[in-house]
């Protein structure tokens, strides 16, 4: 889907990068907080939260909290590069890839969610390079995943910041 005319992640469109983004709605208002806290603190993110203390990169749901409110620039492997009251963008410690959340109220009674990607490329090549080019189908079906994961999240109430 075409990046909203404002996505702080859309610096990164062009030049051999890949960036997609993803979107969903809800009924009712989703501040960015609500959306941050129910997409880092679902089941299937918590997984990756988990594998993430091997690398001694772990989060736990207090510092997605944190997170959520604006209190930290960092939450395990990411940094904040921007942030916006409506949408924040992470980059990893390595600067390669970037992660973007986004809330856009439609009307008073729906709330667009968005979520997006930006796999950098190469600094010596004009592409992502072979190896993550061959990780991009899971990955789309993995951004999908997290993005119905947050807004179930979101839906059932679960996720207060």
């Amino acid at each position: 889907m075409p990046l909203p005319e404002d996505a702080l992640i859309l610096r990164y469109q062009g030049g051999g990068n890949y960036v997609d983004c993803y979107r969903t709605q809800v009924p009712g208002s989703v501040s960015l907080a609500r959306l941050i806290t129910s997409f880092y603190t679902s089941p299937l993110f918590k997984l990756e939260r988990s594998a993430l203390y091997v690398l001694s990169l772990g989060a736990s749901d207090a510092d997605v909290h944190a997170l959520a409110n604006g209190d930290i620039d960092r939450f395990s492997a990411w940094t904040v590069e921007a942030r916006e009251p409506d949408q924040l963008l992470l980059s990893d410690v390595r600067a390669r890839t970037r992660s973007w959340l986004k809330v856009d109220a439609l009307d008073n009674s729906a709330t667009a969610l968005f979520f997006g990607s930006a796999v950098l490329a190469q600094v010596d090549r004009e592409d992502i390079g072979i190896i993550a080019s061959s990780l991009l189908g899971f990955h789309v079906m993995y951004s999908h995943a997290l993005l119905n994961a947050a807004r179930q999240r979101l839906l059932s109430g679960v996720s207060q910041p």
